[in-house]
Formats: structure tokens, C-alpha cells, sequence
């Protein structure tokens, strides 16, 4: 990824001006019109369409230019209205009816109607692949009707108990129809007409994404603590891949918002009197998935052993205090949580037992060999984080050879997109426990690049039942059986830690811990 010099960087900043254009004559407290809030991200987000995007900085851009039919309480976990006013599912999960409120629209005039809402979900059908999470979420669509102009009726093959969750994310925001028509590839990089809030002004791969208010919204979520347009005039999202720069420009009010704080960098931040929001984040946590579509792995005693090796406990003094060892593939924010950790106990030498049966033997310097094969793979990877160094070291300890490549996210989605992968490294945020399907299930996604077996019936029917005991059930063993053969090595739970000045109001997290700014305003 290109960065940033300072010196750009700082005419960049200067260019985004900041809230010092707005009155000083104000009432403390009180929510006040005006300013442009600067917020820099770790990276580029290569991708702001919400209906393809995956890493969570194109979502935090995405969730402001889309509404959604629902929401999520990020408190109680209920699904409240927001383009739909009511909503009613049949018994069975399989048919879901939505009715709209009246007078929507997208920044483009076009109505928000039954009609847009049909054509939304169609598209996100139709970008297969390139909806990785909207391909699950609407998987074994049967039809969609439109009885009238506001009302939208879904039907799918199946039992989809996950779907009415689904609705409230970004993922299934809407884009005006004429929009959908573009090609994927141009709604990527910033040709988008949404209905929500913010409207994108422009696009900067690696500099710079602008969004502007819009000035006739008047249809914010249920769960909006006030009415009509967003208070700020605008949003300019930085690309500051530096933690050490985003620090100094916080500190120095060069920025209002660092959504990605360094763990070394958060006694300093409160020293200095800033605010540090948090929150975990629901889903699967990060993890290390192995592609089992190669020999390496095909072998459950190398995934089991992988496991083993790993000290979880130890990871903790080189992460965020917020943050914490996973316990499950799921987060403890996830609904259905069940706590694991009897399977990912550390046990070297259980895993110096099963890499011996599995015919890997010590070598000279240290590294298992089997028929002249070293036992060594590689890591491509592109996120900030320290925990890999260490995870590399304690891998060490039993014969493997864990290599890093630290790179850019293309790069990294590129090399996975042609499958030429060992090993991927990730997480993936969703407050509904149907995020194991999303991301395991071999008739799905499947990350693992696995054959079919057990599993995927017990994914499958997790995302049929209603019944929450049930349901319950059905996760738990999936989980079991995604840990226990080392299918997924969960290694940490993600928080996301951002920090703000004391000028920035009103920021939160939706229930995704993605962030919602139309409730942001800045205080003179």
C-alpha cells in the first residue's frame, strides 16, 4: 500500500479544514449544525460499494452513504425498524413481508419503493462471488413480489431464520436502481447513490474519501436519537496508515476521529485527556483457516497440532487491554456464544505427539521434515496487528515454520481470489451466529477449500430453525467440530478501539461495530 509522506499529509489535513468555520455562540450540550469531521483509517478501502465491500473500513464508509430496511439495537440485539416500518414471517422462516415508509428516496430523486427494494436484492444475487456476505445471506432465494409500491414480499426455498438480521446490515443497504445498473467494478471505486445520510463527493485511492450531507434526509433509523438530516456538513475519512502519525495528528487536532488505535498508544491517548470509544466485536473472532485442499493440511493431526502449539494466554500482553484471548470461534458478543476453551488449550507437547504420528520429524535446525519436505507454509497477510510474531514464535517451539509476508490488502485479496494460499488470517464481524455459515460452509464460501461432511448439515440447519434452543444446539456442535479438527485456530476476540477529541459528540456503534455518524456533531 502506497503511505502517506508527513509533508503530504499535512497539506492533506489542511485541505479537509475542520470544525473552526463553525459559530462559537452555543449551548453546551446541545447538538449543534455544521463542521466537517476528519476521521482517518488504517488503510485504504479499496472497495466503498457496502453490497460488495468486506474489510471494515469500506463499511464504516459505506454504512453512511446506505440505509437499510432494518436496524439492530447494538444493546438488546433486536431488529427495529427503519426504510421498513413493520414486518411480518411466516412460521416456518421461509416467506418474509416488509412494508415500507413513505417518502424515501435516493440522493438521485429515484423513490424508495417496493420496486428498488426487489431490484436491490436481485443485483446482490447477481454479484455472486463478489457479495461475499450478501451471497449467504440471500442463498436459495425463490421469488420476490411486489403487491404494491411499498410493499416487498421475499420468499426463499428454505427455512432462513438469519435473514430478518441480515436486513439491517450494510450488506443489503440499497443503491438506486440506476445505480445497480453500473458495472460492479465502478460502484467500487465511488460511483454510488444510496438513500442514507452522507452523499460520496469524491474517491482517492490511498488519500481520501469525501462524503457531504444531504440536505433533504428526513427517514433515519428507529434507532436515531434525533430527526431530519445529519448534523455535520460533511465526513473526510484519511488514509493514515502510520499508528504514530494518526497519534500526533489526533494530539494536535489535525484530525477529530483515529479509528484504529495502536494498543501501545492508548495510556497515551487518555494522559492527554481524549476519548477512547470501544466495543467487541461480534462474529468470528480472528483466526488462522488452512487450505485443506492441500496435502500439507488435508491431514487433521497438522490442524490439530497447529492448535495445540498456540499459547492464547500469552497473546494477551501484546494486545489491546480491551481485547482478550478467544474462548470459541465465536466472540462473547456474539448471540448463542458458547464458551470452548477446553479446545484451545495449550498443549505443546500434544502437538510434538501428533505431528510425530503424522510422520513429521525434527530436523537438523529444528524444523520438522517429512520425505524431504520441510514442515513450512506462509502467511500473506495485510492487517495491523501484533499477535502473529508471537504466534510465529510459539510454532517455532514445536518444529514448524511459520512465514509472515506482510502486504497490502489487493495484493493479499489477490492471491487469495487465485487460491494460491497455505494459510488466511481474519475475522469477520456479524452480530448473528449465521456468520459460521457464511464464512465455513463448503457449499458456501468455504475458506477452507474443504470436502463436505458433517458440519455443513449442522450450519445448514442452524440457519433454518427458529427454535433458539435449537438453534443453540446446532451452533454448538458446528463450533465444536470447526475447532476440534482444525478447521478454524482461533486465536483473539477484536475490539475495535477508536479514539476521539473532546469536541466529538454523539459518535457510536451500530450493532456490528461498525460506526454510525449521523448523530455525530462536533461542540465549538
Amino acid at each position: 500500500m502506497k503511505q502517506l509522506s508527513v509533508a503530504m499529509l499535512a497539506l492533506l489535513l489542511a485541505a479537509c479544514g475542520g470544525p473552526s468555520d463553525r459559530a462559537t455562540q452555543v449551548e453546551p450540550g446541545k447538538p449543534q449544525s455544521g463542521g466537517t469531521l476528519r476521521v482517518a483509517l488504517d488503510g485504504d478501502p479499496q472497495c466503498v460499494d457496502p453490497q460488495q465491500a468486506g474489510n471494515n473500513t469500506a463499511l464504516n464508509v459505506g454504512r453512511q452513504l446506505v440505509d437499510s430496511l432494518t436496524d439492530q439495537d447494538p444493546v438488546t440485539g433486536d431488529i427495529v425498524p427503519w426504510l421498513a416500518e413493520r414486518w411480518e414471517v411466516d412460521a416456518d422462516s421461509k416467506r418474509f413481508t416488509f412494508v415500507l415508509r413513505q417518502g424515501a428516496t435516493f440522493s438521485d430523486g429515484a423513490t424508495v419503493d417496493a420496486a428498488a427494494v426487489k431490484a436491490n436484492l436481485q443485483a446482490i444475487v447477481a454479484l455472486g462471488a463478489r457479495s461475499i456476505l450478501g451471497s449467504t445471506y440471500l442463498a436459495g432465494l425463490k421469488s420476490i413480489e411486489t403487491p404494491d409500491s411499498h410493499t416487498v414480499v421475499v420468499e426463499f426455498e428454505q427455512p432462513n431464520a438469519q435473514f430478518l438480521q441480515a436486513t439491517s446490515t450494510m450488506t443489503l443497504g440499497l443503491l438506486s436502481p440506476a445505480n445497480l445498473a453500473l458495472p460492479s467494478a465502478d460502484r467500487c471505486q465511488g460511483q454510488l447513490v444510496g438513500s442514507g445520510p452522507f452523499v460520496l463527493k469524491s474517491f482517492v485511492h490511498n488519500q481520501k474519501v469525501s462524503l457531504v450531507r444531504r440536505d433533504d434526509y428526513a427517514w433515519g433509523s428507529s434507532l436515531a436519537a434525533h430527526k431530519g438530516k445529519a448534523w455535520l456538513d460533511g465526513l473526510d475519512f484519511l488514509i493514515i496508515p502510520e499508528s504514530g502519525v494518526r497519534l500526533g495528528s489526533l494530539a494536535s487536532g489535525q484530525i477529530e476521529v483515529n479509528t484504529s488505535v495502536a494498543p501501545q498508544d492508548e495510556p497515551s491517548i487518555e494522559g492527554q485527556g481524549l476519548v477512547l470509544l470501544t466495543r467487541a466485536n461480534p462474529g468470528v473472532v480472528f483466526n488462522l483457516a488452512l487450505n485443506e485442499s492441500t496435502p500439507l493440511f488435508a491431514d487433521v493431526r497438522v490442524r490439530q497440532a497447529l492448535s495445540k502449539a498456540i499459547d492464547r494466554a500469552e497473546l494477551q500482553r501484546i494486545i489491546s487491554r480491551y481485547q482478550k484471548p478467544a474462548t470459541a470461534l465465536l466472540a462473547t458478543s456474539t448471540p448463542l456464544y458458547r464458551d470452548f476453551s477446553s479446545l484451545l488449550a495449550y498443549d505443546p507437547e500434544g502437538a510434538r505427539q501428533l505431528l510425530d504420528e503424522a510422520g513429521w520429524q525434527v530436523g537438523a535446525d529444528g524444523v520438522r521434515v517429512k520425505d524431504g519436505q520441510r514442515l513450512s507454509f506462509r502467511l500473506d497477510y495485510w492487517q495491523q496487528t501484533p499477535i502473529l510474531e508471537l504466534v510465529q514464535q510459539q510454532l517455532k517451539g514445536v518444529g514448524v515454520d511459520f512465514q509472515l509476508n506482510k502486504s497490502t490488502i489487493s495484493q493479499v485479496t489477490a492471491i487469495q481470489a487465485a487460491g494460491d494460499f497455505s494459510v488466511r488470517f481474519l475475522n469477520l464481524t456479524r452480530a448473528d451466529p449465521d456468520v459460521l455459515r457464511t464464512v465455513y460452509y463448503a457449499e458456501g464460501y468455504n475458506i477452507n477449500k474443504r470436502e463436505p461432511s458433517e458440519v455443513d448439515r449442522l450450519l445448514r440447519e442452524s440457519s433454518e430453525t427458529l427454535d433458539t434452543a435449537k438453534r443453540q444446539v446446532l451452533i454448538d456442535q458446528a463450533s465444536e467440530w470447526l475447532l476440534r479438527d482444525g478447521h478454524a485456530i482461533a486465536l483473539v476476540e477484536l475490539a475495535t478501539v477508536l479514539a476521539h477529541g473532546k469536541n466529538v459528540q454523539g459518535l457510536h456503534y451500530e450493532a456490528s461495530s461498525r460506526l454510525q455518524f449521523f448523530d455525530t456533531w462536533l461542540q465549538p
